[in-house]
């Protein structure tokens, strides 16, 4: 018997033919598998535990790096290469020749790689209000991704980190008094949530405009394409990924992976927005969020994930759950997995990111579907929703990594484009004390300059989190300019460039420093390890700014993932201050625009607060009274830009 199922596999099969539509290629692979086959499908698994006889054995459906899961220390895009064919020729070898899709967190340029292009955070790029810019950068960062190997990409994430008020059905309002009860009034976003700079915006808006970075990814769909369908136009195109769905940027008190207090109506209206974009640019797959709405887990709410995201919007991808998700459904952690993979799969999960234990899930998960508790039909509907981007993507064609791509890895062309949007993404906040006098552009040809602060001559800190590692890391982390490098760069020969990152007293002794350019900020995190009450700048950055100012004209860049609290003295004291967000590896971008290269062009994607008591701030209430709001940003000649 299995001698005739392997003759007939390797005979002409609807599913080997590209020349079939996609539907009856996957009615006839799904016709030929075995269950164990299935539910392998439906396992992602770390490239720790992955090994090919791993692959092999289990049917593994789909391999991922997480956040710094790399094969080495530097490794290079050919390396990764390598490691993804590894894998990708032992799922090849089972029985049927499923391709594994891989996936990575390639959230601003693919940033795990050694060398690769990082390209601003997305709150940066949402200063830019540029859905060209967002699809170029798609195009760039899908052509690095491709060329280590890899073909599917967990971004964008299109959490509003922004307002809403409670309202709709009567339903609702019954629901709204509890809150109110609670002192739960506010479901605005929140600056303090760690995840902040993975947002483009609090403005439901812009995040909807920047959507277009999905066509960037996966390619533009024709005219007539099926509305929810998956999407991938070729070799030089990945997967994508909508995420957190849904909510996860309106949490309580910006708590990550918290609970989202909020009306379906303003759920539908403000946190569900972008993915109707998304999902008429056929995205191909939609992770589901870590946090809560109105207290239920959104891994398994079976109204939102099934009724509402494949039903009512008619998304035909696949579903895919976040980082041991199910862990975090029990208290305490990992506690009823069983349950949890129950509960999730009968949601709507599709494919679960496990990301480890992989044995102990596809057994539990089997023992589920031989009692009946998940039914059959629903993992076949799971499987079908895999396969059916694994088509798409083209991996039955073109399954090994396309070597020719290497040379697009870190070229000047993705460079020059990075450094582009981070010119687009700076946002004046002040230039002169005297806004007639303004301190900026600042002049090339001075005796001597001091550049000073903790961000300065720190790549890793002006990455930010999601660079190299998981959470990033300081220093030289990656191939690429600093704010240093590129003052040097920009000056003339003749120019004295001091570099101190806190200076003394003694610096400014000789009184012949013409002006400072002081870089301080954030320290690379990411996710709840960022989570935030009090924002502060960190390292005493308040401090440097406030010592430097005290004695020379000082332009002060804050390197964030956010707003932070600048006390009135502080502003008073600095001549110029500049929000440069976390612009990735290319720091000429910020030289080009002090210098006067270009003018600024950057507006605030997000209300910058006066004080941590005021949050959350809701735009356009009575109440709203910010340091700077939501789209303030000047010219070097201090004049408001305007839409």
């Amino acid at each position: 018997m299995a001698g005739e199922l392997e003759q007939g596999v390797e005979n002409s099969c609807i599913y080997k033919n590209r020349n079939e539509p996609v539907e009856a290629r996957i009615k006839d692979l799904i016709s030929r598998m075995t269950v164990e086959e299935k539910i392998g499908q439906m396992a992602q698994i770390d490239r720790v535990v992955a090994t090919p006889s791993v692959v092999r054995e289990f049917f593994i459906g789909s391999v991922l790096s997480g956040g710094g899961s790399i094969p080495y220390e530097k490794a290079l895009s050919s390396d990764w290469a390598d490691m993804v064919d590894g894998y990708q020729k032992a799922a090849l070898e089972t029985r049927l020749g499923i391709p594994i899709i891989y996936g990575i967190d390639a959230v601003h340029g693919n940033n795990n790689v050694y060398g690769a292009t990082i390209f601003p955070h997305n709150i940066g790029l949402g200063a830019t209000r540029d859905a060209d810019l967002a699809y170029k950068i798609g195009v760039a960062t899908a052509l690095e991704v491709r060329a280590s190997g890899v073909h599917y990409d967990f971004s964008p994430c299109v959490a509003v980190s922004g307002s809403s008020f409670l309202g709709g059905t009567p339903l609702d309002y019954r629901f709204a008094f509890n809150l109110f009860q609670f002192g739960y009034t506010d479901v605005a976003g929140d600056p303090r949530w760690g995840r902040t700079y993975e947002s483009y915006s609090e403005d439901v808006d812009i995040v909807r405009k920047m959507t277009s970075i999905v066509s960037g990814l996966q390619g533009q769909p024709p005219k007539g394409h099926p509305n929810g369908y998956p999407f991938v136009t070729g070799r030089n195109k990945v997967a994508a990924c909508a995420k957190h769905f849904v909510g996860d940027g309106g949490t309580h008190k910006g708590i990550n992976e918290g609970n989202t207090l909020t009306s379906y109506e303003d759920l539908e209206k403000i946190h569900m927005a972008p993915y109707l974009d998304c999902i008429s640019q056929g995205v191909c797959t939609v992770m589901a969020s870590y946090s809560s709405w109105n207290g239920d887990k959104m891994h398994s709410h079976k109204f939102l994930l099934t009724q509402v995201l494949k039903d009512k919007l008619g998304f035909k991808g696949f579903v895919i759950s976040d980082w041991e998700a199910l862990e975090r459904l029990s208290d305490p952690y990992g506690s009823n997995y069983r349950a949890s993979i129950s509960s999730t799969i009968n949601a709507g999960v599709d494919m679960i990111m496990v990301p480890f234990k992989y044995e102990v899930f596809l057994a539990d998960l089997m023992s589920l579907v031989e009692s009946g508790e998940i039914p059959m039909a629903r993992v076949d509907d799971a499987v079908e929703r895999i396969l059916r981007v694994k088509f798409v993507a083209g991996l039955f064609e073109y399954p090994m990594a396309d070597r020719s791509l290497l040379d697009t890895v870190g070229c000047k062309l993705h460079r020059e484009l990075a450094r582009e949007a981070v010119r687009k993404s700076l946002v004046l906040l002040k230039n002169g004390k005297d806004p007639k006098k303004p301190l900026l552009p600042l002049d090339r040809n001075p005796r001597k300059i001091l550049v000073a602060g903790t961000h300065a001559d720190d790549l890793g800190y002006q990455c930010g989190g999601w660079t190299i590692t998981w959470a990033g890391t300081g220093g030289r982390t990656t191939i690429g300019t600093t704010i240093l490098d590129a003052v040097k760069e920009a000056v003339r020969d003749k120019t004295e460039v001091v570099f101190e990152q806190n200076p003394s007293p003694d610096t400014f002794a000789g009184q012949d420093i013409s002006y400072a350019i002081v870089a301080v900020g954030e320290p690379p995190y990411a996710e709840g390890g960022g989570d935030d009450p009090n924002l502060i700048i960190p390292f005493r950055g308040s401090e440097i700014i406030s010592s430097v100012a005290e004695r020379v004209p000082t332009l002060a860049i804050l390197i964030s993932g956010r707003p932070l609290v600048i006390e009135p003295s502080l502003l008073e004291k600095v001549d110029a201050l500049v929000a440069a967000w976390l612009p990735g590896s290319e720091g000429s971008g910020i030289t080009d625009v002090i210098f006067g290269d270009y003018e600024f062009q950057g507006r605030l994607p997000i209300t910058w607060f006066k004080s941590v008591d005021q949050l959350p701030l809701r735009h356009g209430e009575n109440s709203y009274d910010p340091l700077f709001p939501l789209g303030f940003g000047l010219t070097s000649k201090n004049m408001k830009i305007s839409n």
